[in-house]
């Protein structure tokens, strides 16, 4: 399984993962021309993309989703929820396929066994995935406020894991957002800081191999400040455990299993 993350924070996210029948996609929050370039720049072929997984409306993970699925030929999957805001974008005189997909099921797609499980965010029905290919697992959990004990364990059983790390809770505190959107972040259905992520990591420190940190914030974060955090939380396993950082602006670092 090779798993690249195409772009990853508020101003687009979208997570390339292929296997030996083809790939898919989870979130497309980048234009299609951004998109299919990202895709290109980290090796993989738009042209193998099976089926686009979307977690939950907001734009940074949805604004090129029906454009890509049209152009690409493929289907959106996402809950009930989250296809509502895509329902207008995807008629037309090609339209796109909306497939729903309800936590707890999990559908084969190609060679991918899909399964949605529930986040904690302020949207319709946001979900995170557990994708399934051979024997390896790859768990996207981005945009929840908390970890509940379920994900914990889909999270724990997972080769690789795509896990928030979105917020300084200092630089949040001092910097320049309205004290409503602070809240709204730190809430229980905002967005997971260093110190959440850390603990998530030190609950899961003797099962981690691979751990790419996603959407993390421009303006209330740093990729140092958020890997030193994941760091503290890995512990004593921290050598044993590989850290990547998603990128906004770039595909990030590649992760093959």
């Amino acid at each position: 399984m090779r798993i690249r993350v195409l772009a990853s924070g508020s101003k687009g996210n979208c997570t390339y993962i292929e296997d030996g029948n083809g790939a898919l996609l989870i979130d497309c929050g980048l234009s299609v021309k951004e998109a299919v370039s990202r895709i290109h720049a980290a090796g993989g072929d738009p042209s193998l993309v099976r089926a686009i997984l979307v977690t939950h409306e907001h734009a940074d993970h949805i604004h090129g989703a029906a454009a890509m699925a049209r152009r690409l030929g493929v289907p959106v999957y996402g809950t009930g929820g989250t296809l509502l805001s895509l329902v207008s974008a995807a008629v037309g005189r090609r339209p796109v396929r909306l497939v729903r997909i309800a936590p707890g099921e999990a559908p084969a797609i190609d060679g991918f066994t899909v399964e949605a499980f529930a986040t904690s965010h302020d949207a319709r029905e946001p979900c995170g995935f557990t994708l399934r290919s051979g024997d390896l697992r790859f768990t996207s959990c981005t945009d929840s406020g908390i970890i509940s004990d379920p994900v914990l364990g889909l999270l724990r059983d997972s080769d690789a894991i795509l896990l928030e790390s979105n917020h300084c809770p200092e630089m949040l505190r001092t910097g320049p957002y309205p004290e409503v959107l602070k809240r709204r972040i730190r809430s229980r259905h905002g967005h997971l800081s260093n110190p959440a992520a850390a603990d998530c990591l030190r609950a899961l420190a003797d099962d981690a191999a691979t751990v790419i940190l996603g959407h993390l914030s421009e303006i209330n974060n740093t990729p140092e400040k958020a890997l030193a955090s994941a760091k503290e939380g890995l512990g004593l396993y921290c050598g044993g455990v590989r850290v990547v950082v998603g990128r906004q602006h770039e595909p990030s670092e590649p992760v093959d299993l």
